[in-house]
């Protein structure tokens, strides 16, 4: 039967990602996604908990929404269950999204099945009134296996990893990417820099920049005009587009604070972070299209948005040549 010209470009690049693991000739720059070509030149659109606006946040219901909207990447949040299963869930207390409390590691992965992940999920109607249409369509918490077995191999997954400590959480993660067969498809990110320091253990794992590194460097061309420790050339680095931060001047008798929305990523901070070669970009936190131009403007490479429904519009409509400040590139 003859392939569609869909099928035939979803053949060739996972054709393509099979034969860049197979001679370990793909860094974390270079992992390809079954919808990047669709745009050339655009940042790829990675679907920020599967898509949190769209569906209840990393279900499986959500990655399907996200692939639907043809995200580029899937980014999903990982914590340790009590018998040691890396479980897709992002906050402190399962009170945020399901209809029990506690946390997620004081459960064992059975019982957390039997949990709704997603009875907190609202969606307005017309008159503006909340509803739960989860309430009586239950949502299970997908365990890390099989979200990734629902993922199709030519489509990238960024795991944010949650809870400490690092090092059982990273040994289990490594345990799944294994059996899976998964590592080179997979970057590893955390606010944490604990979790840098475990996955050092595992040479196969590909891991964010610690977001100290980040941030520092950040500030260094924001305040001081300099630009520091440059990161190598296919490293990838994450921050916020925009980031409400605290300015803190100490004086000898207190300090002052000046609340702020910092907006880090500028043509200088870009031009910073590459100056060792082509180190990758995402910029978290986008999900209009004036924000998504200005990213494309500053060639980042990714961004991290909330609804991948919105941004399909949103990076279709994208007229081009863009329509940049002179500044910006």
């Amino acid at each position: 039967m003859p392939l569609s010209c869909t099928s035939l470009r979803s053949f060739m690049l996972a054709s393509s990602l099979a034969a860049c693991i197979a001679s370990a000739g793909c860094g974390p720059g270079s992992i390809p996604s079954a919808h990047a070509d669709d745009s050339s030149g655009l940042p790829m659109i990675v679907a920020h908990r599967g898509g949190t606006a769209d569906y209840p946040e990393n279900t499986l219901l959500a990655i399907e929404g996200a692939l639907t909207n043809h995200a580029d990447a899937i980014w999903l949040t990982v914590q340790l269950t009590r018998d040691g299963v890396p479980v897709l869930y992002r906050p402190a207390n399962l009170s945020a999204n399901t209809d029990r409390k506690g946390a997620v590691a004081a459960l064992d992965f059975a019982a957390l099945e039997r949990l709704n992940a997603g009875w907190n999920f609202a969606r307005s109607d017309a008159g503006g009134a909340k509803r739960y249409p989860y309430r009586d369509e239950p949502v299970r918490i997908p365990a890390l296996a099989e979200a990734l077995r629902a993922i199709p191999p030519a489509v990238p997954v960024m795991l944010d990893m949650k809870a400490l400590p690092a090092d059982p959480q990273a040994a289990a993660v490594a345990r799944v990417l294994d059996q899976e067969n998964a590592w080179q498809r997979v970057l590893i990110y955390s606010t944490d820099a604990a979790y840098q320091k475990a996955f050092a253990a595992y040479p196969q794992a590909r891991v964010f920049e610690s977001r100290d590194a980040t941030r520092a460097r950040l500030a260094a061309v924001a305040l001081a005009q300099t630009c520091e420790d440059a990161p190598q050339p296919g490293t990838w680095t994450a921050f916020e587009f925009a980031r409400k931060m605290e300015l803190v001047e100490t004086f000898t008798l207190g300090e002052a604070r000046s609340a702020v929305t910092a907006t880090l990523w500028t043509p200088e901070a870009v031009a910073c972070f590459r100056k060792m070669g082509e180190a990758r970009i995402l910029a978290i936190g986008i999900d209009n299209a004036d924000d998504y131009r200005a990213a494309a403007c500053l060639g980042v490479n990714a961004v991290l948005a909330d609804s991948p429904q919105r941004m399909r519009a949103i990076k279709a409509g994208m007229t081009r040549p863009l329509q940049c400040p002179s500044s910006a590139r």
